[in-house]
C-alpha cells in the first residue's frame, strides 16, 4: 500500500513539472534543445568525431611580392573573394617613357561576379594608385577610413568615375560581413593617418594581414597601435599571418615619428634668418602637422608646393586630421611677398622624381621659386630602393645653388613607416599564428622575415614565400602551393594602358642606347623609278654635320643598294628593298663604328 501511494505521489509530481517546462524562456528551450541533441547524437566511445564542413582558404597575390609597389591581395574562400588594396608602382630603368606600373587585372575581371569587395588598408599610392584603372573594368564596391577614402575620391575624380564609384567608410573595431567572410580592421601606426590592419575569418579560421605598419608608442597626432586587439585575436587562434616584411633586415626598433619633430624643433631654430624649404611625402600628414606647429611656433608662414601635396592637406584639414591656425597657410604664389626668415614652403619631390616641385626648383624650373644661396632644404624622406640616384642629383643641384641641403644621414628628419626586426618578433609573439606568408617586399626581404619567423619557432614547413600569381591553400591541414594564375603588370603611358608592351620597350631602349638612321627617298607609284635625293637622318647616332664622309659614304652604299634592286627585270618589291637597306647599311654602320643604330628605311610614292 505505501508502495502505491509513493508511486502515485511521484506521478503527481512529475505531473506539476510539465507547465514548468513550457514557462521556460525561448532562450533557454532552444539551449536545452541544443543540450539534448548533443547529448543524444553524442558519438559513442571510439567513434570519430565529424568535422564541420569547410574549405581551404587561398590566397593570391596580383601584386607585392618580390617586389616594392603594386599591392593588390585576392582571398578566395569556396566561391567567394575579397580583394586587399590595389596599388601602383613607379618605372624603372627598365621601363623607359612609363607613367606607372599598375597589376594585371586579368584574372580579377574573369571572377568579377564573385568579388564581394575591394578593402584598402591606407592612402599610399602603391595601395590605392591603380584602383581607377581597375573600376574602370570591374565595379566593385570600395571600403576604407575616411582619410583613405578621401584619397581615393581625388583620384576617382580626375578619372570621371566619382559618380559611379560605391565607396564605403568603415572605422577601425568594426566587422564587416561580406558572405562566408567577417573582415575587422585594426588600427594600427604607419606613416599615413587611418592606416589599419585586417582580421579576415572564414569558417576554416582567422587570417590576419598586417599591411604596412610599425609599432610607435609615442605616435605624432595618433594613437598607438592597437596591440591589445591583435593579441585578443592571437588568444582565440590565428591559421596564418601575412606580414609587411620591408624592413625585415634592420635590427632593433622603428624610431618614433616624434623623434622628427624634435629634430625639426632644432633645425627651425638654426635656420636663423634663413627660408626654410621641407621635402616630404604627401601622405605623411602627421609630418606635416608637426612642420605647421614649428612654423607657427617660430612666426613662420607656410606655402604648399606640388598638386598631390595641396591635394593631402586639404583632404587632411577638411577631414579634421590635420590642425591649421587661420592665417597659416598662403598661397606659393604669394612667397616672394615675405621675407625668408618668415617663410617654410612644404613641397613634393623627395624621391627626386623629374616633373616634381623640389626637382623643378633644383634646376630653375619653377615658376614661384627660385633657390638662393643661404635657403635652408630639408628633405624629409628615405630614397625609394631604385631612386637613390634621383635624389643625389637632386641634393647636388641645390648645394650647387648655394643652399644648405640637410637630409636623413646628417639629421633624424625621417624615420620609417614599417616595423624592424623586433617589432616583427613581436607581433608574432602576440598573433602566434600557425602558418606565415611574408609579404610586401623584394625577394630578399622576404627571405630574412621567414627566417625571422623560423627564429620564432614557426615550423619551417608552415611557412611559404610565394610570387605574385602564385596562389597558396591555406586549411587546418595544412599550407601549400595551389594553382597558378595570370599575374604581372601593365605599363600606363599617357592615356594608353597596357599598348606599350615589351616590343615597345625593346625599341625603346634600342633607340636610347644606339640612336636612328632614317634612310628616305621617293620613286614614282607607276614606274617605281627613284625621283629624288637619297636623304640620310640621323638622330641620337652621329652628328651628320662632323661626319660628312660617313654620311657619303652610306649614300653610296644606298644607291648601290637601291640600284641592284632594280637589275635584272625582277619586279618592284618594296618590302624586299626595305630588308635589303636595312641589312646592308646596319652591317657598314657597325663595320664602321661597333655600333648598331635603329634602321628605319622610308620610300614614299609619288
Amino acid at each position: 500500500m505505501e508502495k502505491q501511494k509513493s508511486a502515485q505521489k511521484t506521478k503527481k509530481n512529475n505531473q506539476r513539472r510539465k507547465p514548468e517546462v513550457k514557462k521556460t524562456s525561448a532562450k533557454n528551450q532552444k539551449r536545452s534543445r541544443t543540450l539534448v541533441q548533443q547529448k543524444t547524437s553524442a558519438p559513442q566511445k571510439g567513434a570519430k568525431k565529424k568535422a564541420p564542413q569547410t574549405s581551404p582558404i587561398k590566397f593570391i597575390p596580383l601584386g607585392g611580392m618580390g617586389e616594392i609597389g603594386k599591392n593588390c591581395y585576392l582571398y578566395a574562400y569556396k566561391d567567394q573573394m575579397i580583394l586587399v588594396d590595389c596599388g601602383m608602382s613607379f618605372p624603372d630603368e627598365e621601363t623607359p617613357g612609363v607613367d606607372i606600373v599598375i597589376p594585371d587585372f586579368s584574372f580579377i575581371i574573369k571572377n568579377a561576379d564573385k568579388i564581394k569587395a575591394l578593402l584598402v588598408t591606407h592612402g599610399h599610392e602603391d595601395h590605392i594608385g591603380a584602383i581607377p584603372y581597375l573600376l574602370k573594368n570591374v565595379n566593385i564596391p570600395v571600403y576604407g577610413t575616411k582619410f583613405t577614402l578621401g584619397l581615393i575620391k581625388g583620384k576617382l575624380d580626375e578619372h570621371k568615375l566619382l559618380g559611379t564609384a560605391k565607396l564605403n567608410v568603415f572605422s577601425a573595431g568594426d566587422k564587416l560581413k561580406f558572405g562566408d567572410f567577417t573582415v575587422e580592421p585594426i588600427h594600427i601606426n604607419h606613416s599615413i593617418p587611418g592606416a589599419v590592419a585586417f582580421a579576415i575569418t572564414t569558417p576554416e579560421g582567422t587570417v590576419i594581414h598586417t599591411g604596412d605598419f610599425k609599432i610607435d608608442t609615442t605616435p605624432a597626432k595618433d594613437k598607438p597601435i592597437d596591440l591589445t586587439r591583435f593579441a585578443e585575436i592571437g588568444r582565440k587562434g590565428v591559421l596564418c599571418l601575412m606580414s609587411d616584411s620591408t624592413n625585415a633586415e634592420r635590427a632593433g626598433f622603428t624610431p618614433s615619428e616624434k623623434v622628427v619633430g624634435d629634430s625639426f624643433e632644432s633645425l627651425f631654430s638654426k635656420a636663423g634668418k634663413s627660408r626654410i624649404i621641407i621635402a616630404s611625402f604627401s601622405s605623411n600628414v602627421h609630418r606635416i602637422q608637426q612642420i605647421i606647429d614649428q612654423a607657427v611656433k617660430t612666426g613662420r608662414k607656410v606655402a604648399i608646393s606640388g598638386r598631390s601635396m595641396q591635394h593631402a592637406v586639404e583632404v587632411a584639414e577638411e577631414l579634421g586630421y590635420l590642425k591649421v591656425p587661420g592665417g597659416t597657410l598662403v598661397e606659393i604664389e604669394t612667397v616672394k611677398n615675405y621675407p625668408p626668415e618668415r617663410m617654410v614652403i612644404i613641397t613634393t619631390g623627395s624621391q627626386g622624381e623629374p616633373l616634381s616641385a623640389l626637382h623643378r626648383m633644383a634646376f630653375g624650373g619653377h615658376r614661384h621659386i627660385t633657390i638662393v644661396p643661404g635657403d635652408m632644404i630639408i628633405i624629409s624622406a628615405n630614397p625609394i630602393p631604385g631612386n637613390e640616384k634621383l635624389v643625389s642629383k637632386v641634393i647636388n643641384e641645390l648645394l650647387k645653388q648655394g643652399a644648405n641641403v640637410v637630409y636623413e644621414k646628417m639629421y633624424d628628419v625621417h624615420v620609417s613607416g614599417h616595423a624592424c626586426k623586433e617589432e616583427l618578433k613581436l607581433i608574432f609573439n602576440l598573433v602566434k599564428p600557425r602558418f606565415f606568408i611574408p609579404m610586401h617586399g623584394e625577394q630578399r626581404h622576404l627571405v630574412k622575415h621567414a627566417e625571422l619567423a623560423e627564429n620564432m619557432g614557426i615550423n619551417r614547413k608552415n611557412i611559404l614565400i610565394t610570387d605574385n600569381g602564385k596562389a597558396v591553400e591555406i586549411s587546418r591541414e595544412g599550407i601549400k602551393y595551389a594553382e597558378t594564375v595570370t599575374a604581372g603588370r601593365v605599363l600606363v603611358d599617357g592615356l594608353g594602358v597596357g599598348d606599350v608592351g615589351n616590343v615597345v620597350l625593346r625599341d625603346r631602349k634600342h633607340l636610347a642606347e644606339d640612336g636612328v638612321i632614317i634612310v628616305a627617298f621617293a620613286c614614282d607609284s607607276v614606274t617605281h623609278e627613284v625621283i629624288s635625293d637619297i636623304e640620310i637622318v640621323s638622330r641620337g647616332f652621329i652628328y651628320v654635320k662632323e661626319s660628312e664622309d660617313l654620311i657619303k659614304e652610306l649614300n653610296e652604299l644606298c644607291c648601290d643598294i637601291i640600284e641592284s634592286n632594280y637589275s635584272g627585270g625582277r619586279p618592284f618589291d618594296m618590302s624586299a628593298l626595305k630588308i635589303k637597306i636595312r641589312d646592308g647599311v646596319s652591317k657598314f654602320l657597325y663595320s664602321q663604328t661597333h655600333r648598331s643604330p635603329m634602321i628605319l628605311p622610308v620610300i614614299l610614292e609619288a
